[in-house]
């Protein structure tokens, strides 16, 4: 007996969900445009973003050339957004933006672009396309929207993906010195500050700088060695001339004493450098940690997000602009 009641429940709920199903394809299926269009706003406010999308896509066709064809094509575009649908929703937008550039929605739906592709961008040790393509939109969207509300996250964003820039950069010099070709770290940390002195691992790009010429001066035949510690001592006079107050300032100034020996211009011992030194490297794995810590904040923008705003009465006719509550978290 309770084996047929649960059999009883079982296609109970099977027969529910095929009509609840057929009731769907039905609707996807309609000619009644009204119907179709009341029935994707219901699923935007339910949110059943997936569903709403399905139908303001099937919509788009319906009302091509009307005067709700910018509404359907831009709530096609928000529902695949709110589904976390970043790439569908990016190329959406993008239609919707060539095809009506002047409708009320096109500033918003400008920026929720933005932040589709700002989305679909890659940690630094991938490829770094989508960052340069996206900030380059974003750059145009400021030049188009000097005024916009979004203006603030827009700047985050940029500044985000420029210090993830920054880093692919630094970290791509700084595999060199890791491969202990320290000739090849020098000239590649130099050329990150060729193409951008304002890297924000400018202190760090100068500190292995010196270093590379300390050690590649080191590793040299005896024959070359001289003239390679003077292009060490040009490096660190460059660094403690900039930063003075740098936490790398206590080991370069030992590393400094040992150029200078091998110069003949230090008197000291080698114990006591060996100390200095011994002493320093307690402190350096908590500053390195400690900065990079710091230096990778700047690379974690917490993403923009879109608050469920309660629509007027008059939405589904009206074009007002449902995602005007856009903030960061």
């Amino acid at each position: 007996m309770k084996f047929l009641r649960v059999l009883f429940l079982s296609a109970f709920a099977l027969l529910s969900f095929a009509s609840c199903k057929s009731q769907f394809e039905t609707l996807l299926n309609s000619t009644d445009g009204d119907e179709k269009y009341k029935a994707a706003m219901d699923f935007f406010d339910a949110g059943k973003y997936q569903k709403a999308a399905q139908l303001f896509e099937s919509l788009s066709v319906i009302t091509n050339g009307t005067e709700r064809s910018d509404t359907v094509q831009y709530y096609w575009g928000l529902s695949n957004y709110r589904y976390k649908d970043y790439y569908t929703a990016e190329t959406n937008f993008t239609n919707f933006i060539d095809h009506f550039p002047t409708s009320p929605f096109s500033e918003e739906a400008g920026f929720l672009r933005l932040d589709c592709l700002y989305r679909q961008t890659y940690r630094y040790e991938l490829d770094q396309t989508p960052t340069h393509a996206a900030i380059t939109s974003i750059e145009e969207f400021l030049k188009m929207y000097p005024n916009t509300t979004h203006s603030d996250l827009c700047n985050q964003m940029l500044k985000t993906l420029h210090a993830r820039l920054d880093r692919k950069a630094y970290e791509d010099a700084r595999l060199y010195y890791k491969m202990e070709d320290y000739k090849a770290a020098r000239v590649a940390f130099r050329n990150v500050l060729k193409d951008n002195s304002d890297n924000i691992y400018r202190e760090d790009i100068l500190y292995y700088i010196a270093m590379s010429s300390f050690k590649y001066a080191q590793k040299s035949v005896y024959s070359k060695q001289k003239e390679r510690y003077f292009t060490f001592v040009d490096d660190y006079l460059n660094f403690v001339g900039e930063i003075p107050e740098s936490p790398y300032r206590k080991e370069l100034d030992v590393v400094y004493k040992r150029a200078q020996r091998a110069l003949g211009k230090y008197s000291g011992s080698d114990k006591e450098l060996d100390k200095k030194e011994k002493d320093f490297s307690k402190e350096r794995k908590d500053l390195l940690n400690a900065r990079n810590q710091k230096l990778e904040s700047e690379e974690n923008l917490q993403l923009p997000k879109v608050k469920k705003m309660k629509k007027s009465k008059n939405t589904s006719d009206s074009k007002k602009n449902e995602t005007s509550g856009v903030r960061a978290e």
